[in-house]
């Protein structure tokens, strides 16, 4: 048995905002509710709704800027910053930005869309 596994087709997820959201490892992939690992791209002017994830969330920014509002501070990252956000904190993710970003994020426990708790537009 290998103590390996290389990912070579990460699950996209669908979505209808225009955002590239690759899944490598995590629920939708390797059935793994430890992690997830995810290749993002936001497109320009992209955000989504405030949510509470009950998991931890880490933020690498591998091109662009990210803008973060967490519980009402808003914090803008760029290229080669990382974040990490503590699971239970109100959060707001998106890029008003005239460029995409391209970003990987790490959530252990992994992500999971019942447990986000994502807010009503």
């Amino acid at each position: 048995m290998k103590k390996y596994f290389i990912q070579k087709n990460p699950f996209v997820v669908p979505t209808t905002d225009g955002k590239l959201i690759e899944e490598h490892h995590g629920i939708a992939t390797t059935n793994n509710p430890e992690i997830s690992i995810a290749h993002m791209i936001a497109p320009p002017k992209w955000s989504e709704p405030f949510q509470t994830p009950e998991f931890e969330e880490y933020t690498y920014i591998v091109k662009g800027k990210k803008q973060f509002n967490i519980d009402g501070e808003i914090i803008i990252l760029e290229t080669g910053q990382s974040i990490k956000i503590e699971k239970n904190t109100r959060v707001q993710y998106s890029n008003p930005f005239d460029v995409a970003c391209e970003y990987i994020a790490i959530c252990t426990p992994a992500f999971d869309f019942i447990k986000v708790h994502r807010e009503e537009d």
